[in-house]
């Protein structure tokens, strides 16, 4: 304690105060480090808040006892100073963690792999510094506490300016420093505070010169190389990478088509043809709810759409340009992607769209619609308040007489007892009505619900729409449509494992796909699976 600035107070409440922002900065970031990896399901949540949990307990198990056994301010400030630079190096480095333990769990695991995947990468990204930071608590008690008269309050104020950092370090990188500037930049932020909180000690303490120069080269590399780096390394030539409050996005040129992806852990969540037409793609096998709706007939005069998870528009524009009377509107939860929307994927201005959660637009609305899609379904992030019982009720009951639903539903399997089985059930169990299509060459399949039996009049429908090509495909999308069988699995605001449901199609489509590696890698080794991956 012969350090000078270690008898100001204030700068060791400053330590704790900053490691408890730095920890839950880190945890934060986090999530979006994996997300274009493994999504941003609540099964991703779980594994980095346990992680973090193992990493914080484990350091202050060892902090305690290193505190105890060698009360050396020194050493506290060195662990600090590790941990800055590690956290600094996050952003250029953690990518290729990530990429090293999924090439090596897509050949070993057969089941669990987005659980191994993203545990064991944040185990070897986060646990570290984590464990360093965690260390934080117990040593500074050691030199705080003056006597045992103080104790209590001294280690009360150590944790409130922890907990009080912890509250801060979580609403600053949320709604301040990731939209402003992006995760990467968010790391080295926090990193750098921790960085000069651990140089002062050390110049003030006239010790550890060399360390130190190293410790800011390094950061300074960091700063260099992380900053400038996406974090979906495979890809060059997006016209745009950025971050919201919600998500990671990617925009990209293909020459035919653009496209947007967020948190691209599989495909691209909406497609725009730059020569407009069908897209091949799901929405142009949503176009047959408008015509059941009765647009077919009427060029969709008076017809009212809705669209829950907007996106960037596509079905917007599509319904606009192939049923010119259309009015559609639309609710997109992320205010960015609504902006993405305008500059790359023409979506008009005069399509309103509502920056809202989807369910709790319809709880607020009291409008009724001919036409309602959901559309906010991802991979396994699947909003469970919007798969529910209770969230279809809500749907039908703002749907007119004789208006129609259409989901898109994606990861499609034949396997039984699958996230769209308990979907399609749920569904069943309000509508009566239900038609379900599969579209070709995707995981897709659209599923369309109605009150009454708008279906019966489908052939005669499509048949009287102007449009050649949109006639011809709802004519097959007519002939391929089956009703599906009905089941007890229901999904309720109770009860809706939808993400563990998800993960054991993702499981199925990993294992699907590599299977031919795997007959590779037992048959011939680690060379046969080289060779096959370059070829």
């Amino acid at each position: 304690m012969d350090t000078p600035i270690l008898r100001n107070k204030l700068y060791l409440y400053l330590t704790e105060f900053f490691a408890g922002v730095s920890v839950m900065a880190v945890e934060l970031g986090a999530s979006r480090l994996l997300a274009p990896y493994f999504s941003s399901s609540q099964i991703v949540w779980t594994i980095i808040i346990g992680t973090i949990m193992i990493a914080m307990a484990l350091g202050n198990l060892y902090g305690g006892r290193a505190a105890d056994k060698n009360p050396d301010p020194d050493r506290l400030y060195l662990r600090i100073l590790i941990a800055a630079v590690w956290i600094a190096a996050i952003p250029f480095l953690g990518k290729y963690v990530i990429l090293a333990v999924s090439g090596l769990l897509v050949v070993t695991v057969n089941s669990g792999f987005l659980i191994w995947a993203g545990f064991l990468s944040c185990m070897l990204i986060f646990v570290f510094p984590l464990f360093l930071l965690g260390t934080t608590t117990p040593s500074l008690a050691r030199f705080t506490v003056e006597s045992l008269d103080d104790s209590g309050k001294t280690v009360g104020r150590l944790n409130a300016a922890n907990t009080i950092g912890s509250i801060l370090g979580t609403f600053l990188p949320t709604f301040v420093t990731i939209p402003a500037v992006g995760t990467a930049a968010t790391f080295l932020i926090f990193s750098g505070v921790l960085l000069v909180l651990a140089l002062l000690y050390f110049i003030s303490a006239k010790r550890r010169a060399a360390r130190c120069v190293v410790a800011g080269l390094l950061f300074a590399a960091c700063a260099v190389f992380g900053a400038g780096s996406g974090f979906a390394f495979w890809e060059n030539d997006l016209v745009y990478e950025g971050e919201s409050v919600y998500n990671y996005l990617q925009v990209k040129d293909e020459g035919d088509a653009v496209v947007l992806s967020t948190n691209v852990l599989f495909g691209v969540q909406s497609v725009m043809q730059k020569d407009g037409g069908l897209t091949g793609r799901y929405y142009d096998y949503a176009l047959a709810a408008p015509v059941l709706a009765g647009c077919g007939e009427t060029a969709g005069e008076g017809t009212d759409l809705l669209i829950l998870g907007m996106g960037t528009g596509t079905f917007a524009t599509q319904c606009r340009a192939y049923f010119p009377g259309v009015r559609v509107e639309g609710v997109e939860i992320d205010e960015r992607i609504t902006e993405l929307a305008r500059e790359y994927f023409r979506l008009d201005e005069a399509v309103p769209v509502t920056t809202y959660d989807g369910r709790a637009f319809l709880a607020a609305c009291d409008r009724q619609y001919d036409v309602i899609m959901v559309d906010a379904y991802q991979d396994i992030t699947i909003p469970f308040q919007m798969s529910s019982v209770e969230f279809f009720t809500l749907v039908r009951e703002h749907l007119k007489p004789g208006g129609v639903m259409v989901v898109n539903m994606n990861m499609h399997t034949d396997k039984p007892d699958n996230i769209n089985d308990y979907l399609t059930d749920t569904i069943a169990a309000v509508f009566p009505e239900l038609r379900i299509v599969d579209v070709p060459y995707t995981t897709n399949r659209e599923l369309f619900a109605a009150e009454g039996d708008p279906f019966a009049l489908f052939p005669e429908q499509a048949e009287a729409l102007a449009d050649p090509e949109l006639r011809g495909l709802m004519a097959r999308v007519g002939s391929a449509w089956r009703t599906p069988e009905r089941g007890g699995r229901l999904l309720t605001d109770d009860r809706a494992p939808v993400e563990l449901l998800g993960m054991a199609v993702i499981d199925d489509l990993i294992q699907t796909e590599l299977r031919y590696y795997k007959d590779i890698l037992r048959e011939e080794g680690i060379r046969g699976l080289l060779d096959a991956v370059n070829n």
